[in-house]
């Protein structure tokens, strides 16, 4: 049974998640009230903001989350389209209610099920990513880490066309991960990684190179390994500065394009070819969610009670290989 009471998972300070009560929210004219049931941590982003890590906000207390699946309790005057007990995917916090605004919101499909489905939003920045790399069908990909996001580019890439898809990761953990997710090349990271590369793809290095680690020495290895006139797109938020980056050398010698991926670098309406709004690839994502497109079963590593989610983010805090997809349920009272 639901708790009739509302919580929310807050960051207090650095390295501090806790659980506390919040006031019952009541929807505004364009707003839905919802129930979670549940949600899903991401594991780079959160880590970052929980622990303060640079190009984070470091401001403290802070609402933490931004997978939530939940359903409609109550809506406001102006919503149309919703019903009281329709499941629905939103960007909302950890919280056992949320408000979120309808045209924000997202429908579940009904074959896909609650642990599945809070993957939309991971999945939906993923695939901004891939899409402004405008993959060529036979192009050969490189994915450096196989955390959640790069084992979504990588899936995505590969419905893209990538052909062949390669998955660099320093972890034999993760790259069975990869294996699982249709890798046709892995790679373990380390000084001979062009050399390998090079002999996969019988070329001068990938044709496209998507950065999902976020750690500033990859931006090294991205350049390296990109073929001239290649395209390297930074999909994962790098937390800190990359030092001894030779642009002479490493991009404009080779002739590279470097693409900014953040995913707040979207339209805010209307999608056009290759920049999609994030409710449009939240709406896609979804879909191939539901349809088996797209795979993340094998990600689901490990399950909180709500009430324990500061033991999930104690489990981030040492980055630990195992841990991928981290749900809470909030289907429990504490």
């Amino acid at each position: 049974m639901t708790t009739d009471q509302n919580h929310q998972v807050i960051f207090s300070q650095p390295g501090v998640a806790i659980v506390e009560p919040r006031p019952m929210p009541s929807p505004g004219p364009t707003e839905l009230l919802i129930r979670t049931r549940t949600s899903l941590i991401s594991p780079g982003t959160e880590r970052a903001f929980f622990l303060g890590l640079p190009n984070t906000t470091q401001r403290y207390p802070q609402p933490a989350g931004y997978c939530n699946v939940g359903e409609v309790v109550a809506y406001g005057s102006e919503v149309n389209g919703w019903q009281v007990g329709d499941r629905v995917a939103s960007k909302g916090h950890h919280a056992a209610y949320l408000l979120e605004e309808a045209a924000t919101c997202q429908p579940i499909p009904s074959e896909l099920g609650d642990e599945e489905a809070a993957f939309f939003n991971l999945a939906a920045i993923a695939l901004q990513g891939v899409r402004k790399a405008r993959i060529e069908l036979g192009e050969p990909v490189a994915v450096l880490g196989a955390g959640l996001i790069g084992l979504l580019a990588l899936q995505l890439a590969r419905l893209q066309g990538a052909l062949p898809t390669i998955s660099i990761d320093p972890d034999a953990n993760r790259l069975a991960y990869a294996r699982q997710s249709g890798a046709d090349i892995l790679l373990a990271a380390g000084d001979d990684l062009l050399p390998q590369l090079a002999r996969q793809v019988e070329g001068d290095g990938a044709a496209v190179v998507i950065e999902a680690t976020g750690h500033p020495d990859a931006i090294l290895t991205a350049l390296e390994i990109a073929r001239p006139l290649g395209r390297v797109v930074l999909l994962g938020s790098t937390r800190g500065e990359t030092d001894h980056v030779n642009f002479y050398r490493d991009v404009h010698k080779k002739g590279l394009t470097l693409i900014g991926a953040h995913n707040s670098i979207r339209p805010q309406h209307e999608s056009s070819s290759g920049f999609w709004s994030a409710y449009d690839d939240q709406r896609v994502a979804l879909q191939l969610l539901a349809r088996a497109r797209l795979n993340v079963q094998p990600y689901i590593t490990h399950r909180f009670a709500w009430s324990d989610a500061p033991a999930a983010y104690e489990l981030l805090r040492s980055w630990t290989s195992s841990a991928l997809g981290l749900i809470l349920d909030w289907s429990t009272s504490p």
